[in-house]
């Protein structure tokens, strides 16, 4: 995740997004909940200002923004500098890992799938949440990617993309949820999780280390 910059300059932007899509953003909470453990040791791989982290329960993150991270720990998350791509953790150190449209912004997919299997314990649990690039919203975002201060450089995936990074990384992909089904502007009511993918732009994808 070498592609800080934008983050440190525009944090305040970053986080006036969740204010000004509140039921966009609550909808991606509801859909991340019904992945994660109730329990054990939890860590958030672009943990961004803690604003999945924080409600939902995760005690670490990591990310290489230190303006986001100040965000992070008023949210009482232990907060540790670093990327995904090589991180700062002891081999089998979490019972499960969170990304949240951070995949885009990795300098290489692959790579964070092997540190992830590295540092969480046999079994132990991977979910991602991503903007399918195939979905309406998705090639939205690609379309004006080059207008926002965030995604110039992101790499939108599809959901069989991110499939063969786990599947080719040592996971074993177990459930698929998504919500989001309308426009970023016309979502104005929270969204119910459905099963599956491919009719909606926020996707989740749960998979077990070993699998």
């Amino acid at each position: 995740m070498a592609r800080q910059a934008a983050f440190e300059a525009h944090h305040r932007c970053y986080e006036d997004w969740f204010e000004r899509h509140e039921a966009a953003y609550v909808s991606e909470l509801l859909a991340l909940r019904a992945f994660l453990p109730c329990e054990g040791d939890g860590l958030e791989i672009g943990v961004g200002s803690g604003r999945f982290a924080g409600p939902l329960g995760v005690q670490v993150g990591l990310d290489p923004s230190p303006a986001m991270l100040a965000y992070t720990a008023r949210r009482g998350i232990e907060g540790v500098e670093g990327v995904a791509e090589d991180l700062p953790f002891a081999s089998g150190r979490f019972d499960y890992a969170l990304l949240v449209t951070t995949i885009c912004f990795l300098d290489s997919p692959e790579a964070m799938v092997g540190e992830a299997r590295r540092v969480l314990r046999p079994g132990g649990r991977l979910v991602i949440g991503f903007i399918d690039r195939d979905s309406p919203l998705g090639q939205a975002y690609a379309t004006h990617q080059q207008e926002s201060v965030f995604y110039p450089d992101a790499t939108f995936y599809s959901a069989d993309e991110v499939a063969n990074f786990l599947e080719g990384g040592g996971f074993r992909v177990d459930a698929w949820g998504q919500t989001l089904a309308h426009s970023l502007a016309s979502t104005r009511e929270i969204e119910p999780l459905r099963p599956g993918r491919g009719e909606c732009a926020f996707v989740v994808v749960s998979a077990v280390n070993g699998g």
